[in-house]
């Protein structure tokens, strides 16, 4: 008679070794089309400030810190209304009113990032525009954005570490005289800080990778930033907007932009792990 926990067994650990083979196969390929330009401009001109294909100059500086400002700039903007929404949730909210914006953010997690790109366009843009008397686009506007996508994954996955802190410690500082907020402040958030961590790294994750929402509304522009209200690029529009017209070098370049930020992607997963880990000795 056949056993089937075995076949079970067997057919999830192929399919775990696909997962795994498929990442492999992505690095390697990504590495292999970047070995060009590697090899020939060498690493240091890479990471210079000058791109220019025709001349052959193909640093990279520029995105790289456009992609950093935007990111931090997203982080800035989402990560406080998230973890504001999940201490309301956890904490404060009556239940209908939880239930209410809970659908809210799931809600806006579906929304496809193109559709926040274009209400960005059309919307955010003339605003800035006529507040600051700028062309709008800029640093600002992106940051703006990837705040508002970055919002729905850090509140869900910070409420589900608020929600694991054990209610024996919120009842044993409310019944030392603690009040509410003083038993949130300093005793709730500390025993999810790993969890909120880790809930601000997959947000990170989620900014650095946009593409289409930063591209309609960044600029763009192959320069630093100015200022806040300046064009300039990231890896991801870079990548977007070159990859269809590029060839030879030039294309083995965009490659290696997508390999910097698999590299990220991976020192992400990293810090997640180690954070995952301290959260595990913790309890």
């Amino acid at each position: 008679m056949v056993d089937r926990e075995w076949i079970i067994k067997k057919v999830l650990a192929v399919l775990s070794m696909l997962v795994v083979v498929g990442i492999l196969l992505i690095v390697v390929f990504v590495t292999k089309a970047a070995l060009p330009v590697i090899t020939k401009v060498g690493l240091f001109n890479l990471f210079s400030s000058n791109w220019y294909p025709p001349t052959g100059h193909y640093g990279i500086m520029i995105f790289i810190v456009g992609t950093l400002l935007t990111t931090v700039g997203g982080l800035l903007i989402g990560a406080p209304l998230a973890l504001g929404t999940a201490l309301f949730l956890t904490e404060m909210a009556p239940r209908r009113a939880a239930t209410i914006v809970t659908r809210g953010v799931e809600v806006l997690a579906g929304i496809p990032s193109i559709v926040l790109g274009w209400l960005g366009l059309i919307i955010l843009l003339p605003w800035i525009k006529a507040l600051t008397r700028t062309g709008g686009t800029g640093i600002f506007a992106a940051s703006i954005i990837l705040g508002i996508m970055v919002m729905p994954t850090i509140t869900t996955i910070a409420k589900d570490a608020l929600e694991t802190v054990p209610a024996d410690y919120r009842l044993g500082s409310i019944g030392l005289g603690a009040t509410r907020w003083q038993t949130t402040w300093r005793v709730t958030l500390p025993a999810a800080k790993s969890g909120i961590i880790v809930a601000v790294i997959l947000g990170m994750g989620r900014a650095i990778g946009e593409t289409m929402a930063v591209a309609l509304v960044i600029g763009p522009a192959t320069s630093y930033a100015k200022g806040l209200f300046s064009p300039t690029h990231t890896l991801t529009t870079k990548m977007l907007m070159e990859m269809g017209e590029s060839s030879g070098i030039q294309r083995s370049a965009l490659f290696f932009m997508a390999l910097v930020l698999l590299l990220i992607a991976i020192a992400l997963i990293a810090l997640i792990r180690v954070a995952s880990r301290k959260k595990a000795y913790a309890r």
